[in-house]
């Protein structure tokens, strides 16, 4: 299996790379690739934040998404699942539940099918004034079932969901931050640093609080504000299903940053 992706460790930010010329496919040697290194993400306590780009590839393409003429050969097939795609689905992160580390998506070009799949499964997207985004696979004969049905209405309008993928029409940089899919929009040789700034910013944070976040938001952020105060009042007695939450209440850091502001320093979180 040849090196489909640059991983390096900044800090406690994991910067993840795609390097699949020329348009980053996803095929099951990229997604079992990408999955390691978040699972390298989530497994390292030095580690708190992610960072998925593909810069230094074609600045065209984010990523054209599922590799069509490897599913054509039958490379993905599977007996039991209908096609694999390795652990953590479509990229190795759209599936990956039990990733509790926020990652944040530096996007250039095109995010195309499984591409825009892909950078919905990270939490805080920044993107380039050339991106943009785009399923066609209503025109392919199949539905974008690697995660943009399953989670673009909770991101935008369910309008505009429903719009996109019956249409199959690109939605801009701009249009994109108009509906809050994305944070920012910067020059594309701005993306980077300006990404890499938010990734330090929320590495900066209590590292028990993302995970937190992350579970809550998995479990309770799309049900009723009734069992939403039910779920943390039992997380604060200990009697929850957010094991990570309870921890976070449970912890050292938990009281450090009050002691610090205080104290007048900057807290020490150890996470």
């Amino acid at each position: 299996m040849t090196g489909l992706i640059d991983v390096m460790q900044r800090g406690h930010v994991l910067e993840v790379a795609m390097n699949r010329p020329p348009v980053n496919a996803i095929n099951l040697d990229l997604s079992t690739q990408m999955y390691e290194a978040f699972k390298r993400l989530n497994d390292d306590d030095r580690l708190r934040v992610g960072l998925l780009s593909s810069m230094g590839n074609n600045k065209n393409i984010f990523s054209a998404g599922w590799d069509l003429k490897a599913f054509a050969v039958g490379e993905s097939e599977d007996a039991e699942n209908g096609f694999n795609l390795g652990p953590g689905g479509l990229g190795g992160l759209p599936e990956y539940f039990d990733l509790y580390k926020p990652v944040v998506v530096a996007l250039a070009g095109g995010a195309i099918g499984g591409g825009f799949e892909l950078a919905l499964g990270g939490d805080v997207i920044i993107c380039a004034e050339d991106a943009y985004f785009w399923l066609p696979e209503m025109q392919r004969g199949f539905l974008p079932d690697g995660g943009a049905i399953q989670k673009l209405h909770h991101r935008v309008p369910w309008n505009v969901a429903m719009d996109l993928i019956l249409t199959g029409r690109k939605m801009y940089a701009d249009e994109a931050k108009h509906w809050g899919l994305v944070r920012d929009v910067v020059p594309v040789d701005h993306l980077m640093e300006h990404a890499r700034g938010v990734a330090d910013t929320i590495a900066q944070g209590a590292p028990l609080v993302a995970g937190a976040l992350k579970e809550y938001m998995r479990k309770y952020g799309h049900r009723s504000v009734e069992e939403n105060h039910a779920a943390v009042r039992r997380a604060w007695v200990g009697k929850s299903d957010m094991p990570l939450y309870e921890r976070m209440i449970q912890s050292d850091d938990f009281t450090e940053g009050s002691v610090a502001f205080a104290e007048k320093r900057n807290p020490e979180f150890k996470g």
